[in-house]
C-alpha cells in the first residue's frame, strides 16, 4: 500500500514538473489592436488643398506704350460695366509701330469674333440641355426614368449653364480689348500725341490689383473680377486627375465657417505642370476647377479651402479598416480574431479609401480583425486585444 502511494505521488510530481516546463515555454499572447467589420457609408475621394478664385476675372492691359494717368480707384473698389478705369498718355508712333498697332487691332477683332461664336455655341448647348432636363423631369415624375438619370440631366444643364456664362464673359473681355486697341490708334497720330487712351471695365465687379507706371504695350494695369461668383482651383497629382470627371461632387471644408459646402467639378485641365513639393520632390500636377453649388458671401478671391473630390460613394457597403489588409502572395488577407487566436483569412477587396476598404468576399459583419498586424503574428497565434 505504501509503495502504491509512493508511485502516485511520484506521478503527480512528474505531471507538475511537466506542467511547469510547458508553461515556461508557452509564449505570452501578442497584444493587438482590433477593428469591427461593419456595413455603412463609404466614399472614395481625392483630398487636396485649394483656393477660391473669381470665375470671371479680367486683365486690363495697355494697348500702347505711354504713361498711365493717376488711377483714382483702389483695390476692392466696385466698378460699373463700361466705366473708364484708366487713361494712358501714349507716346508717338513710328511707321513700324503704327503697322504693329494695326495688326494688333486685327488680331483683337478676330479673337473677339471667335470668342463670341464660341459663346453662341455654348448658349445653344445650354438651351438644348435645358430642354432635355425638362423632358427627363417629366419622364421622372411619370416613373419612366430613374432618379439617377434625372440627376445626370440636372448636372448636364448646370455644367452647360456655367460654360455658357464663362464663354460669354470671355467674349465680352475680348470685345473690350478690341475696342481699346481701336481707341489707341484713334488717339495717336502718325507723328505725335493726339490725346489720351481710355480703358474701360468690361463688367461690373471689383478691382483686385492695380499697377501705375510707364508701360509698354500689353503691360497689365489692373485686374477686375466679380467676387460674388467664385470657383475652386485644386492642384491634383496627374495620377489622380485621370480618375476625375466633370460633374463629380466636391465637398468643401476648412473654409472658416461651419459645415461642408457643396461643389461640382467643371473642368479638368488637359495639361499638367511641374511643381516641387515641400519635401523637394518634383510632381506633375493638374488644375481641377469646381463650381460652388451655393457660394457663401463670406468667401473672397484667393481664400484657402480643403476639398474632397468624391470619385465613388456607396451607402450600404461592407467595409473593413484599410490598415487590416496586407498582401499574401497575389491575394489580400486579414487576421480575424477567433477567441484568443488569430486566424488568417483571404479576402477580396473592392473600392479603397485611405481609412476604410470595401470587402466583396471573405468577411461578415460583426467579425473583429487585427489592424496593423505585427510581423511575428502567424495563423493560429495567441493574441489579446488591447481593448
Amino acid at each position: 500500500m505504501g509503495i502504491r502511494w509512493q508511485k502516485v505521488i511520484y506521478l503527480l510530481l512528474g505531471l507538475g514538473v511537466t506542467a511547469v516546463f510547458a508553461l515556461a515555454f508557452v509564449s505570452d499572447p501578442v497584444m493587438v489592436d482590433v477593428a469591427m467589420v461593419a456595413r455603412g457609408e463609404l466614399q472614395v475621394t481625392v483630398d487636396e488643398d485649394g483656393e477660391t478664385r473669381a470665375r470671371d476675372r479680367y486683365v486690363i492691359s495697355a494697348p500702347v506704350a505711354g504713361r498711365v494717368k493717376r488711377i483714382d480707384l483702389r483695390e476692392g473698389d466696385p466698378v460699373r460695366a463700361d466705366q473708364v478705369v484708366a487713361e494712358i498718355r501714349p507716346l508717338p508712333l513710328s511707321a513700324r509701330e503704327r503697322d504693329e498697332q494695326l495688326a494688333r487691332i486685327t488680331a483683337a477683332q478676330a479673337l473677339a469674333r471667335e470668342a463670341r461664336e464660341r459663346a453662341r455655341h455654348a448658349a445653344a448647348d445650354h438651351e438644348q440641355a435645358r430642354r432635355e432636363l425638362q423632358r427627363v423631369e417629366k419622364l421622372a415624375r411619370d416613373g419612366f426614368v430613374s432618379a439617377q438619370a434625372f440627376e445626370r440631366a440636372q448636372v448636364s444643364e448646370t455644367t452647360a449653364a456655367n460654360e455658357w456664362l464663362a464663354l460669354d464673359f470671355h467674349a465680352r473681355s475680348a470685345e473690350a480689348d478690341a475696342r481699346s486697341a481701336r481707341a489707341a490708334l484713334m488717339a495717336i497720330g502718325g507723328s505725335g500725341l493726339q490725346g489720351a487712351v481710355s480703358l474701360r471695365s468690361p463688367i461690373a465687379g471689383r478691382v483686385f490689383r492695380i499697377s501705375e507706371r510707364v508701360v509698354a504695350p500689353g503691360a497689365v494695369l489692373m485686374m477686375i473680377g466679380s467676387p460674388e461668383v467664385l470657383e475652386i482651383v485644386l492642384q491634383v497629382l496627374s495620377g489622380e486627375a485621370v480618375k476625375i470627371k466633370p460633374g463629380m461632387p466636391v465637398l468643401i471644408g476648412g473654409w472658416g465657417g461651419s459645415g461642408m459646402l457643396q461643389a461640382r467639378v467643371r473642368l479638368v485641365e488637359p495639361f499638367a505642370f511641374t511643381k516641387v513639393s515641400a519635401l523637394g520632390v518634383e510632381e506633375q500636377r493638374v488644375n481641377v476647377v469646381a463650381d460652388f453649388m451655393e457660394s457663401p458671401q463670406d468667401l473672397g478671391d484667393g481664400y484657402r479651402v480643403e476639398a474632397r473630390i468624391v470619385l465613388w460613394s456607396g451607402r450600404d457597403v461592407l467595409k473593413v479598416a484599410s490598415s487590416a489588409l496586407f498582401r499574401r502572395g497575389d491575394d489580400w488577407a486579414v487576421f480575424v480574431m477567433d477567441g484568443r487566436h488569430a486566424r488568417l483569412r483571404l479576402v477580396k477587396p473592392g473600392h479603397r479609401a485611405p481609412l476604410e476598404t470595401e470587402v466583396l468576399e471573405g468577411l461578415v459583419p460583426g467579425e473583429r480583425v487585427i489592424v496593423h498586424p505585427p510581423n511575428d503574428i502567424a495563423d493560429g497565434a495567441r493574441v489579446r486585444s488591447r481593448r
